[in-house]
């Protein structure tokens, strides 16, 4: 598992999954670390390395969404770590725990992606506004109906799960890309994306900060550039980023 640090507070982990990156942060605070998604399952050994090097404990382990491949590794975290608060949205809490049914009022799009089969319920569930630690949560569906962001207010620095990603390019989830199509793949809702995509860019972030790929700094400029894709996508393909 490759370790980069980037700033004063934040770690990312990276392992390759096959064909595609994965990562998980871990952010530094006075009290420890907050774990901000756990990879896939194999993922575990190296994350509770990581920490060890930080010499710090993990405190918290906080969801972006409940996807595999950034909540897989979550049951055997918290046996390793029986003491550490188990957070994610609300809205989210449900689909991790097998009901994949949408809400009224939700865009009645199919719920896509790999889940895992989830025994851990959350210690506590998250709305947007408030914090963990130094990160506050924002709102940001698309990918999945309840997926969060996380921004640290100290530098700016935005994790934002699969709302964006950096792989072989910065991309809308929900965009198509022959190169990595996965987290398109496995988007809910490509209007809703676009959307939290425009709410996310106009927090300003300093740094983003992904499930795929490197992390990027000072990256508006790539923000807007992969908003104006999305919108062009989804014009020439009446409301659907996928190429037809």
């Amino acid at each position: 598992m490759r370790h980069t640090r980037h700033g004063e507070h934040l770690t990312q982990l990276t392992r390759w999954e096959l064909l595609f990156p994965v990562n998980c942060y871990l952010v530094r605070e006075d009290d420890g670390l907050t774990l901000v998604d756990t990879g896939m399952p194999n993922m575990v050994g190296g994350i509770l390395a990581a920490a060890r090097k930080l010499d710090a404990p993990i405190r918290r382990i906080a969801l972006t969404h409940g996807h595999m491949d950034h909540a897989g590794g979550l049951a055997a975290l918290h046996t390793a770590l029986p003491d550490a608060e188990v957070l994610l949205s609300t809205r989210e809490a449900p689909l991790l725990a097998g009901d994949r049914q949408v809400l009224p009022g939700e865009p009645q799009a199919v719920v896509r992606g790999g889940w895992p089969k989830q025994v851990v319920a959350p210690t506590r569930t998250l709305e947007p506004g408030e914090r963990v630690g130094s990160l506050r949560v924002t709102a940001a569906p698309g990918h999945t109906p309840g997926q969060i962001a996380f921004l640290d207010e100290r530098d700016g620095t935005l994790i934002a799960g699969d709302a964006y990603s950096t792989h072989t390019g910065v991309t809308v989830c929900g965009t198509s890309h022959l190169l990595f199509p996965f987290v398109a793949m496995g988007t809910w809702h490509q209007p809703t994306a676009l959307t939290t995509a425009k709410a996310l860019r106009a927090l300003d972030p300093i740094r983003l900060a992904t499930g795929h790929g490197p992390v990027l700094e000072r990256p508006s400029s790539a923000m807007n550039a992969a908003i104006a894709a999305m919108e062009r996508a989804l014009a020439t393909n009446g409301g659907s980023a996928h190429a037809s």
